[in-house]
């Protein structure tokens, strides 16, 4: 008997957090390519404003729904990135940012498993924590406080990536894991309590600029059309050898910078008058992260093209626009 696949060739794609900061721009270019796309999104964070022009997408269709329910559809691939990114958000209800991440991924497997899908989950770098090791390569476990403030994320997603290596092993599901570092650029939330968002919302704003801290603990940003590159690339690997290529693996720019040379470059960037203003580190604040990106270089020929101050420039021209709209969310 024929499959769906046989008299379609144009892929049906989910992405659950698809009207979120990366999950919008992967839209784009999934839908760029010719897919058709499912966009899941209960919007806690996300927001329609990222999607607002794929609407009308003939090959696009939004659903609002939450992942820690089921969903039943039928699709070739699925993309979950459904959940709270920024300790802003995620530390907002930590319960339900648990469930995202554990029941999200139970309920996707799941979908995945009845449909034969692809699946590729967006991890993070806060797998890692706090760490002893540096720069962070695949194989370091991690130093992670499973009661902190922070936990509900990083144990969360901690927990999914054992979900997905555990349905791969158990019933031989398809799978790709990404660890994505700090990543910026346009549509991010112009209050998520990220660094870069904080730091270009404060400058246009002509406000201080906090620092947590002395400023001295370290980031390696990435922007974000470097990153769904890096994405697309993994999932759609195919090994040369036949073997089975699942990550985890490392997405990020490698090149280190201080939150101080940060800040210092966003002002530089707007020409604004903001002084830089210090508070107390927040619980389990990771002092250094910089990804070892050497496989995704070996396997996917990946790594990033955009430097620091080209993409501020870009991110800095989308938060004064959003800000001159009097848009805050």
């Amino acid at each position: 008997m024929p499959t769906r696949r046989d008299y379609n060739t144009t892929q049906r794609i989910l992405v659950t957090g698809g009207a979120g900061f990366l999950g919008s721009h992967l839209i784009d270019r999934l839908l760029a390519r010719g897919d058709e796309v499912i966009c899941v999104d209960n919007l806690f964070t996300g927001t329609k404003r990222n999607i607002t022009h794929l609407l009308q997408h003939p090959r696009f269709e939004f659903m609002r729904h939450d992942v820690i329910f089921p969903l039943y559809l039928e699709v070739d691939r699925i993309w979950n990135l459904a959940c709270p990114a920024s300790p802003v958000h995620y530390q907002d209800d930590p319960v339900q940012t648990t469930k995202t991440s554990v029941h999200g991924a139970i309920n996707m497997l799941g979908l995945a498993k009845r449909v034969r899908a692809r699946i590729f989950q967006a991890s993070t770098s806060e797998v890692y924590g706090d760490p002893s090791v540096h720069p962070q390569t695949e194989g370091y476990w991690g130093n992670v406080n499973p009661i902190g403030p922070r936990s509900c994320y990083d144990e969360g997603k901690r927990c999914a990536e054992t979900l997905f290596f555990d349905y791969h092993r158990q019933h031989g599901l398809d799978i790709r894991v990404a660890r994505i570092f700090n990543t910026y650029g346009p549509r991010m939330h112009p209050s998520d309590g990220r660094v870069v968002s904080n730091f270009i919302v404060q400058a246009l704003r002509g406000e201080d600029i906090t620092l947590f801290g002395e400023g001295t603990q370290t980031r390696s940003f990435c922007y974000c059309d470097d990153l769904i590159e890096g994405f697309l690339r993994l999932m759609d690997h195919e090994p040369a050898d036949g073997a089975t290529f699942t990550g985890p693996l490392n997405l990020g720019n490698p090149v280190e910078f201080t939150i101080r040379e940060l800040a210092e470059a966003v002002i530089d960037l707007t020409g604004a008058g903001s002084r830089l203003v210090h508070r107390p580190l927040p619980a389990d604040d990771p002092k250094q992260r910089r990804p070892d990106i050497t496989a995704a270089q070996q396997a996917l020929g990946w790594e990033p093209r955009i430097q620091l101050r080209e993409g501020l420039q870009q991110t800095i021209a989308y938060f004064d626009a959003l800000l001159k709209e009097g848009k805050s969310a």
